[in-house]
């Protein structure tokens, strides 16, 4: 069975955090926010690879107020990484936003970057460029390589661990201890 929007088999809100078995590069020591897990894919946003480019210099590209803003704007995935993400709570209504769980909404919209930028934004939110996907299929099979793992998310640490943490972060919740990971295969 594949995971769907109902289905307890969704990890739609969790964590995957890449192992040492995941031979993309890309996303070497990368947490990803699963924000929709259906049996048609998957999307997901990391949390942790902050591009060289701040939220100020994005919102002066834009022709938006708040240049000033010294942010982190993550690399969100691959995937078509000129579109923006914002990962947030509730709160304001956004133009295009979608709901990932009851505490997280994400919006892909204008109008919520020009909102911050005048400080009428949402208190927390996460800024990405670009974004990860996986087609029908494509993630259980990774995660059946052990590719990933898995644990449900948390706004606190999506939120307010700071991004060079969330990684470690994310490991101690599933319970592994970052100086026993082995980077290579071994075999008995």
């Amino acid at each position: 069975m594949t995971a769907s929007k109902h289905s307890p088999h969704s990890l739609r809100h969790h964590f995957l955090v890449a192992s040492p078995y995941l031979a993309d590069p890309r996303f070497h020591g990368g947490v990803v926010y699963i924000c929709e897990h259906s049996d048609d894919g998957a999307l997901g946003l990391m949390i942790n690879h902050p591009l060289d480019i701040h939220l100020g210099e994005i919102l002066e590209q834009l022709d938006l107020p708040g240049g000033e803003l010294d942010l982190p704007v993550f690399s969100g995935g691959p995937v078509q990484p000129e579109r923006g993400f914002v990962l947030h709570p509730p709160g304001t209504n956004w133009q295009n936003t979608a709901k990932v769980t009851e505490e997280v909404l994400l919006t892909t919209s204008r109008d919520i970057l020009a909102g911050i930028g005048r400080g009428e934004g949402p208190d927390d939110y996460l800024v990405a460029l670009g974004y990860s996907g996986w087609g029908e299929g494509q993630l259980e099979d990774e995660l059946g390589s052990n590719a990933w793992l898995t644990c449900p998310a948390t706004t606190d640490i999506l939120f307010h661990t700071p991004s060079e943490d969330r990684y470690k972060a994310v490991l101690k919740v599933i319970g592994i201890d970052l100086n026993q990971l082995s980077e290579s295969v071994g075999h008995a």
